[in-house]
């Protein structure tokens, strides 16, 4: 069929404007803006898991402080002490749920009702299948091996993981690990070491019984994170745990030492978390909950620190605190060559029954430390230590001078009390979090026998 001009002459014109806007685009410069898939990915994992911190940040935090510490109390009564028979003692509220129990391997999924704490509604695997890990091998990270800790903590389902006999497994990336998802090494002796473990955007999520050790940096590549997904991913810190933008997470009875990075780093809006009845040694940086001093949305984070035991070889950081409401009670600190707890930017911590003993260098005898803030920023912050025992001249630093601070029957001063209500008041109305009252700490506990609590 014949063409007429007027078609040859808009086909030409046609033409060159494709060639002319094809060459725009390829020598245009790329924008900073530019976003790839997997930022996309991430960033849509972000924002819904936002969306579960919101539901899972408790408007009254005191009241939750409050529970925990009644939970203790009963389970350290004399008439309590007086049931237990035989070689299985077991007297802080977490252990007495399964410890002493004799079905505890038949009935592994009991666990999951056992976490006290700001990560007590953690749930982990509970209602999925049992899925034993098998071979301790690492060498597939886009479709790996079933029978491989990677291949479990990937699935989309709730699972519960346990492991066939003692292992160890050396990671060659880091293991990124889905929601609802239980790792339990009860039973076994199970080392995790080469990489770090990293929740990010993840729910419900309990590690348990499993020693944590020489995780390294490394630089990232083509790593699958879900049974649907895998993708890029950039450089891993060599953190021992690593909590990005994630809730409802129990860290127990894990020892942890020898990391790159931090053992646990608690980040990007992170909340209800425990750690409890966990062993720490050989070690800078602990644990630091809050990476900058810009990320604001850190002002959810809510985490329990229980009952664990800071030991030999640790510097600082436990915790390092931002923004976020941290309860610290009944650990027993034996040593340290800086200091024990600090932050900065405004946390509210409240420390409870926690024994602290001093080193001999008298230049490292900090309890508390406030970092990079003068005492005009710092003397307004709620830190309560409450019920403690300081050995060999432990220093804890004063939030307010006696003399101008009234103090309640319940050991907060009145001030202290009405700024924890209103901090917690007003990261509810920025969340857009429903209200609750805010009651008054209650019931301090003891250190004097620390061997009663300590479950690690």
């Amino acid at each position: 069929m014949a063409r007429s001009p007027l078609h040859v002459l808009l086909y030409v014109l046609a033409t060159v404007a494709v060639a002319a806007s094809a060459e725009t685009a390829v020598h245009k410069p790329p924008t900073t803006t530019n976003v790839t898939s997997d930022e996309e990915y991430w960033a849509k994992r972000a924002e819904v898991a936002r969306a579960y911190s919101r539901a899972a940040y408790v408007a009254d935090p005191v009241a939750e402080l409050n529970r925990f510490n009644r939970d203790v109390q009963r389970a350290t009564t004399r008439r309590s002490l007086a049931r237990y028979r035989g070689p299985c003692l077991a007297t802080n509220p977490i252990d007495r749920c399964w410890r002493c129990r004799s079905d505890w391997a038949s009935d592994r999924q009991r666990l999951a009702t056992c976490a006290r704490g700001f990560g007590h509604s953690a749930l982990g695997g509970a209602g999925g299948r049992t899925y034993v890990v098998t071979d301790p091998s690492d060498d597939e990270l886009i479709i790996p091996k079933k029978g491989t800790l990677r291949y479990g903590v990937i699935q989309d389902r709730a699972l519960w993981i346990v492991f066939a006999r003692s292992m160890v497994i050396k990671l060659s990336q880091e293991l990124i690990v889905n929601s609802n998802k239980t790792i339990d090494g009860r039973g076994a002796q199970v080392h995790i070491t080469g990489a770090q473990i990293t929740l990010q955007g993840v729910k419900h999520v309990i590690i348990h019984g499993v020693h944590i050790h020489h995780s390294a940096p490394h630089s990232g590549g083509m790593i699958r994170d879900s049974k649907h997904h895998y993708g890029h991913r950039t450089r891993s810190d060599g953190d021992g745990i690593s909590i990005l933008s994630s809730s409802n997470i129990w860290i127990d009875h894990v020892s942890m030492w020898s990391c790159a990075d931090g053992l646990i780093d608690v980040v990007s809006g992170s909340t209800a978390i425990t750690v409890s009845n966990s062993h720490f040694t050989k070690h800078d940086h602990v644990m630091l909950f809050g990476a900058s001093n810009s990320e604001t949305q850190d002002a959810v984070m809510q985490i329990t620190v229980a009952f664990n035991h800071f030991g030999k070889g640790l510097v600082q950081r436990m915790p390092r605190c931002r923004f976020g409401f941290f309860h610290v009670v009944n650990n027993d600190y034996t040593h340290w060559r800086m200091y024990a707890m600090g932050g900065n930017r405004d946390p509210t911590i409240i420390s409870q029954g926690n024994r602290f003993i001093a080193p001999d260098d008298g230049n490292a005898k900090e309890v508390t430390k406030r970092e990079y803030a003068p005492y005009s920023e710092y003397k307004d912050w709620v830190w309560k230590s409450q019920g403690g025992r300081h050995d060999e001249r432990g220093l804890l630093q004063r939030i307010r001078r006696p003399e101008r601070a009234q103090v309640r029957p319940d050991g907060l001063h009145s001030g202290q009390a009405r700024q924890v209500c209103r901090k917690a008041h007003a990261v509810r109305r920025h969340a857009r979090m429903p209200r609750r009252q805010a009651v008054l700490i209650q019931l301090p506990l003891t250190a004097s026998h620390p061997s009663l609590w300590l479950g690690y």
